[in-house]
């Protein structure tokens, strides 16, 4: 197809594989970011422009798209406010694809992933469909945000508007990256990872090339969507931890076991006492295919996990706080003392 592509939030792990995989369709990439120097040099070499942006500064968006472009992709919109800004420039853009998530769905109780507790945790069908339904929106918290930015685009929206809901995201660029959880552990030299849930926590995979050749799929034929984005398999936590392992050739033995942590020990960034799979039924039925699995991908995710750390980014508290390797070998050594 080809044509001008905006890309919002364009040096992040889903901006960048969009910008590479659009320019791969001819596409003219613009990608706009609140600090323009976080761009890869190798996509800069590449012909993607770059123009500086703050997301939340009211006519941030109209001043990028002056002139208008053919597609926007926005991958950090989060709430209402964004949704407007899109609304209000949607007569100059082609085509408007924006990255929600698979948070938003709800079970029929009306428990959702935001209020989850091991007891009370949403009992979803596998897999879900994009017709299950999703939180109210609100303010109350990420997902109620979320669903709020849905449902103002999809009532607003004359442009066609492409809804993808990835769930557990990996890719080179990533600024949490799940990943570090075990790759830390590996370059400790840490052996043992104690697993709650038996190690067989199920939370859906997204890849950042899948995402990106999802969003060049739709763009290719533009409609009014909302698709489910995920890897073509939802790996158990165990898989994930044996595929990280076999990226850097290590040992890990793996300690799972029953019911949920036990003060934060077994604790990790996938961790779930059911699954949460989604359906990709629809985005399979309008040609997409996935361009690569988990297996296959975690090895580039790894390697920019290891360089953020060494440069100096500090990942999210809730990844940081699952290395308390003192409070894992004390519970080891009392679950190996019976």
């Amino acid at each position: 197809m080809g044509g001008t592509a905006l890309i919002i939030g364009g040096s992040g792990q889903i901006g960048q594989a969009v910008a590479i995989r659009l320019l791969a369709d001819g596409w003219s990439v613009i990608a706009a970011q609140q600090h323009p120097q976080g761009l890869p040099a190798d996509l800069v070499a590449a012909g993607v422009r770059q123009v500086a942006m703050d997301r939340n500064a009211p006519e941030a968006v109209a001043q990028a798209v002056a002139g208008g472009v053919d597609a926007l992709i926005d991958t950090v919109a989060f709430d209402e406010s964004h949704g407007r800004q899109l609304l209000e420039i949607q007569d100059s853009i082609g085509a408007l694809v924006v990255i929600s998530s698979g948070s938003v769905y709800r079970d029929h109780r009306g428990r959702t992933l935001d209020e989850a507790k091991p007891g009370a945790f949403p009992d979803f069908p596998v897999p879900i469909g994009e017709d299950q339904p999703t939180v109210a929106p609100s303010e109350a918290n990420y997902s109620t945000r979320k669903s709020g930015l849905e449902k103002l685009l999809l009532d607003g929206a004359r442009t066609p508007v492409t809804i993808l809901r990835p769930c557990a995201i990996h890719g080179p660029g990533s600024r949490h990256p799940r990943e570090w959880f075990f790759v830390k552990r590996i370059l400790d030299r840490r052996r043992c990872v104690p697993l709650a849930w038996n190690g067989q926590s199920r939370f859906h995979t997204s890849a950042t090339a899948n995402l990106a050749e999802l969003i060049a799929v739709c763009l290719a034929t533009p409609a009014t969507h909302v698709l489910n984005a995920a890897d073509p398999e939802a790996l158990t936590i165990s898989a994930i931890a044996q595929a990280i392992a076999d990226v850097y050739d290590y040992d890990l033995a793996l300690r799972p076991f029953e019911g949920p942590p036990v003060g934060g020990v077994g604790a990790h960034p996938w961790c779930v006492p059911k699954p949460l799979i989604v359906d990709m039924s629809r985005a399979l039925a309008l040609g997409y295919r996935p361009v690569t699995d988990y297996r296959q991908a975690v090895g580039a995710a790894c390697g920019s996990a290891e360089a953020a750390a060494a440069s100096g980014v500090v990942f999210p508290e809730y990844i940081t706080a699952m290395f308390d390797y003192p409070a894992e070998d004390a519970f080891l050594a009392r679950r190996a003392g019976g």
